[in-house]
C-alpha cells in the first residue's frame, strides 16, 4: 500500500500509520487479550450448546428421534461455519486484503449453499424427524454467537488501544 507524502510529514495530526511489523504484532497483542474471539473456541461452544439442545429434547419428549433432530439442526450450524473458518484461514494465509474478500465471499456462499442443502437432506436422513426441535437445535446453536459477545469481559481503559 502506497504510503502517500503527507502521511510520511504528519499531515493527519495524531495519527501514525503501523508499518507492517507492528501492525502484526497489535494483532497478536488483540488476539491474546480477547480469547474469546477465537473462531475455533466458538465453534466449540456452538457443538456443546447443540449437544445441550439435543440431550434436552430428548429427556423433555422422551424420544430420540426428537434428540437426534436437534442435534442434526446444531450440526446444520457448526459444519458449515466449521468449512467457512477452514476456508477463510487458506485464503488469508495466501494472499492480501482483496483475495481475503473474495476468499470471504465464496466461502460464505458455500456455508449457505450447504446449510440449505442440509436442512433440505433432514427428512430423508432422520426418520420420524421433528422439525420443532431440528429449528430448536439449528437457533439456539445459531445464537451462542450473540451470547458469546453479550457476555464476554469488558476491556479496561488500560486494554484498549
Amino acid at each position: 500500500m502506497p504510503v502517500h507524502e503527507e502521511d510520511r510529514e504528519g499531515g493527519d495530526e495524531g495519527f501514525t500509520p503501523l508499518t507492517r511489523e507492528e501492525a502484526q504484532k497489535l494483532s497478536l497483542q488483540l488476539r491474546k487479550t480477547d480469547p474469546l474471539a477465537s473462531v475455533w473456541r466458538v465453534l466449540a461452544l456452538q457443538c456443546l450448546a447443540g449437544c445441550l439442545v439435543a440431550l434436552l429434547a430428548w429427556l423433555v419428549t422422551g424420544r430420540a428421534e426428537a434428540g437426534w433432530s436437534a442435534l442434526y439442526g446444531a450440526l446444520s450450524v457448526v459444519i458449515p461455519a466449521a468449512l467457512l473458518a477452514r476456508g477463510m484461514k487458506r485464503g488469508l494465509e495466501a494472499g492480501g486484503a482483496g483475495a481475503a474478500m473474495a476468499g470471504f465471499f465464496f466461502w460464505e456462499a458455500v456455508k449457505i449453499v450447504l446449510t440449505v442443502a442440509m436442512l433440505f437432506a433432514a427428512p430423508r436422513l432422520i426418520a420420524s424427524l421433528s422439525w420443532l426441535a431440528l429449528v430448536a437445535g439449528f437457533v439456539v446453536t445459531m445464537k451462542v454467537v450473540w451470547v458469546l459477545l453479550l457476555f464476554r469481559p469488558k476491556r479496561s481503559a488500560s486494554d484498549k488501544v
